[in-house]
């Protein structure tokens, strides 16, 4: 069974809101809804250049934390892939690390902080494992959706040691953080659609 923008959306904003970050969910929509419409009235010719796109409009439309994080690894991401026509397997897995290196210098946030990074790092290592053996973008995609499903899922029992979350001390263990939930969603979506 599939999952629709409403499932998403709700998944986003429960998951949000027991952390203390109830507007995540509501961000990410506006945003995501902001980068759709913005493809629609003026698709770029490379993947670089939706990338580069999607990270100036989440920038500009994503309240908190979450808008500067996400838009420096879509802009990261852009940079890593630079002007190519097409992305092979070694490119997504690339573009990936570069995002994941981006948030990683702007939120200083590690593994076990109950984090986004916490289901990037294991969503890269997938990628890069699968692109070193030769695995095409697809299949790069599929494994690093599912490494960040079980990265995100993991946060559960940790106690927030960065972001909104963190002043629960105690009281966010227990949750799935919302950032790496939505991270989770976000890379299930991509390999979606490319299935």
């Amino acid at each position: 069974m599939g999952c629709t923008a409403q499932d998403v959306i709700a998944a986003l904003r429960a998951g949000a809101a027991v952390v203390g970050d109830a507007d995540h969910g509501e961000n990410m929509d506006r945003g995501f809804r902001a980068v759709a419409s913005k493809l629609d009235t003026a698709a770029p010719e490379t993947p670089g250049a939706v990338l580069k796109q999607v990270a100036t409009t989440l920038i500009s439309t994503v309240g908190g934390a979450s808008g500067p994080l996400y838009g420096t690894a879509f802009l990261r991401a852009a940079s890593a892939v630079g002007d190519a026509t097409e992305l092979d397997g070694m490119a997504v897995a690339a573009a990936l690390q570069s995002g994941l290196e981006g948030v990683v210098a702007r939120g200083r946030a590690e593994p076990g902080d109950k984090t986004m990074v916490d289901a990037l790092v294991p969503a890269v290592d997938a990628a890069t494992a699968a692109a070193a053996e030769g695995a095409g973008p697809d299949r790069v995609l599929a494994v690093a959706a599912a490494a960040a499903r079980t990265g995100a899922e993991s946060t559960e029992p940790l106690v927030a040691r960065k972001g909104r979350a963190s002043y629960l001390g105690e009281r966010s263990a227990g949750h799935v953080d919302p950032g790496a939930r939505s991270t989770a969603l976000l890379l299930s979506a991509f390999a979606e659609s490319r299935s």
